[in-house]
């Protein structure tokens, strides 16, 4: 159920490029694999892979045209997200656990757990996420092909592969600077404020996110 060669590469390198650029997700793990741990982050790259295939299902049910279609519900996801967002940033400015004691030591499985559910919940609360399945995946769907449905499945699969990969690579590499970082007596003290930060900055953004353009 997949398009025509020619358009399944342009499909794959239009996605390679929307994949390169940071947004909630990647800003989520980066934010997770330095205040926590490079398994944290490769298992939060997982959960939001996990909410990229609800908004696939959700865009082969019509939910992401709702979304699209109705401010009042696009407004509710953003800023559950949003708050979301900064509430899982207050708790790691509240937390006393450094970087080095995190990654000395295997993470709790219960931990590990809940990192996975909030990547789903980020991810899940993510309306860009469903705007981009609403605006990008359909110019690839021809009704001639067969169930549109299933197309969009095929699609959307596909892309969280590529999208979890690429969040694997940003886990990988935020987790290694930091590793590098953590001699630092200061950094292993403070750290924990920088992941916390980038959270709540993240939270904060996208709350924000959109308004001059309905000015």
């Amino acid at each position: 159920m997949f398009p025509s060669h020619s358009q399944l590469l342009f499909f794959i390198s239009a996605a390679l490029v929307l994949l390169a650029i940071p947004g909630p997700a990647v800003l989520y793990i980066v934010g997770r694999s330095i205040g926590q741990s490079r398994k944290a982050g490769f298992v939060s790259a997982f959960g939001i892979g996990v909410g990229t295939l609800i908004h696939t299902a959700a865009a082969a049910v019509g939910l992401s045209a709702l979304l699209v279609s109705s401010a009042a519900a696009f407004s509710v996801v953003k800023y559950l997200g949003a708050a979301y967002l900064v509430f899982l940033g207050v708790q790691r400015l509240r937390s006393k656990e450094s970087l080095a004691a995190a990654s000395d030591r295997p993470a709790p499985h219960d931990s590990l757990s809940r990192v996975f559910g909030q990547g789903i919940v980020v991810n899940v609360l993510n309306p860009k996420t469903a705007l981009f399945f609403f605006a990008f995946i359909p110019q690839f769907i021809d009704p001639a092909r067969g169930h549109v449905a299933v197309q969009i499945l095929s699609l959307g699969i596909l892309f969280a592969c590529m999208g979890t990969t690429s969040d694997c690579i940003w886990a990988y590499f935020s987790s290694s600077v930091a590793r590098a970082l953590r001699a630092n007596p200061r950094w292993t003290r403070n750290e924990r404020y920088v992941s916390g930060g980038i959270l709540i900055s993240l939270g904060l953004a996208t709350a924000f996110a959109g308004s001059s353009a309905k000015k």
